[in-house]
């Protein structure tokens, strides 16, 4: 299975000024861990819950913060081309637990190691298909 198959719609994302408060409550509403930092269409960073984490251990203001702070400049991407297993053990290997999936410089998503591991898991034994 190729990333393809696991990205569509949008992409969860937030602009570099948006605050540390603001990107929190948006990955607690839309139940994602981390947020895609766009500046007009470019990606220009990747903020996750442990960016967040880092930030409110290291005494940051929620409200005066932004995701340009604390994000992650100029991320490591996928191309939808990549295999499902492949993506896994780059995952693995860099630590990473969510990657930006860019096609001709469309964000298509971003695929967390969690996601990696239920398409590679595969529908429970004896599990109905829907």
């Amino acid at each position: 299975m190729k990333l393809r198959a696991m990205v569509g719609g949008r992409a969860e994302v937030c602009g570099p000024e948006t605050t540390l408060q603001v990107i929190s409550e948006a990955m607690l509403t839309t139940h994602v861990g981390s947020l895609g930092v766009v500046d007009g269409r470019h990606l220009t960073g990747i903020i996750t819950e442990r960016d967040v984490l880092r930030a409110a251990a290291e005494g940051a203001d929620p409200t005066m913060e932004s995701a340009r702070d604390w994000m992650t400049v100029d991320p490591d991407v996928f191309s939808p081309e990549v295999q499902v297993s492949e993506a896994a053990h780059w995952l693995l290997e860099t630590g990473y637990r969510h990657m930006p999936v860019m096609e001709e410089g469309e964000l298509l998503g971003i695929v967390s190691i969690k996601d990696i591991l239920w398409a590679l898991a595969g529908p429970l034994p004896g599990a109905e298909e829907t």
